[in-house]
């Protein structure tokens, strides 16, 4: 179980990471963007956190 937890946590990291580097390369991102954006980290930061905490268990 450890493995696909890891393999997981490997991809939404990696997810989080690709729209961060979008997020700070871009220069003219519109507010839909930016708000889309935004909302998409959210949801793979929360997904990340509960693996953690699931990994931890």
């Amino acid at each position: 179980m450890d493995k696909k937890i890891d393999k997981a946590l490997e991809y939404y990291t990696f997810k989080s990471k690709e729209i961060k580097d979008f997020i700070n390369t871009s220069s003219n991102l519109t507010v839909e963007q930016i708000i889309e954006s935004g909302e998409e980290l959210s949801i793979l930061e929360y997904k990340i956190t509960a693996l953690e905490v699931a990994k931890e268990n």
